[in-house]
C-alpha cells in the first residue's frame, strides 16, 4: 500500500470522534468518572496506531505525529463537551466550565494530558 497522509488523517479523525463519543457515553449515561482516564489513554494510543496503518506507513512523519497528538487531545476535549451537553439534556443548568470542575474536577485536564502523552509516545 502506498503512503497516504490524507487517508491517515481521515481515519485518525474518525477514531478521535469515536473516542469522544465513548467519553460522553461512558461518563454521561453510565456515570463513569475515573475510568475515563483509561478511555483517554486508549484514544491516545488508537489514533496514531490507526493513522499509521491507514496511511500505509511504518512511522508517522513530523506533521502527522503532531496531528495525531492534536486529534487525541481534541477528542478528550470534545468528549468533555459531550458530557456537558448530556448533563444539559438531563436538566443541568451549570455552564460548561463550572459543570466540569464540579463534576469531574482534576480528571478533565488529566484526560486531555494523558491522551496527548500516550499519542506522543505511540506516534514515535
Amino acid at each position: 500500500m502506498t503512503a497516504s497522509p490524507a487517508r491517515a488523517i481521515a481515519v485518525g479523525l474518525l477514531v478521535a470522534i469515536g473516542g469522544s463519543a465513548a467519553i460522553a457515553v461512558l461518563g454521561g449515561v453510565l456515570a463513569i468518572s475515573a475510568g475515563l482516564l483509561v478511555v483517554a489513554a486508549l484514544i491516545g494510543w488508537l489514533v496514531p496506531v490507526t493513522m499509521r496503518a491507514a496511511g500505509g506507513q511504518d512511522r508517522l512523519d513530523r506533521s502527522s505525529r503532531i496531528g495525531a497528538i492534536a486529534l487525541a487531545a481534541g477528542a478528550a476535549v470534545l468528549g468533555q463537551f459531550g458530557l456537558w451537553l448530556y448533563a444539559r439534556v438531563e436538566g443541568g443548568v451549570l455552564a460548561l466550565g463550572p459543570y466540569l470542575a464540579e463534576t469531574f474536577g482534576v480528571l478533565v485536564p488529566l484526560e486531555v494530558v494523558l491522551a496527548a502523552l500516550v499519542a506522543w509516545r505511540a506516534a514515535r
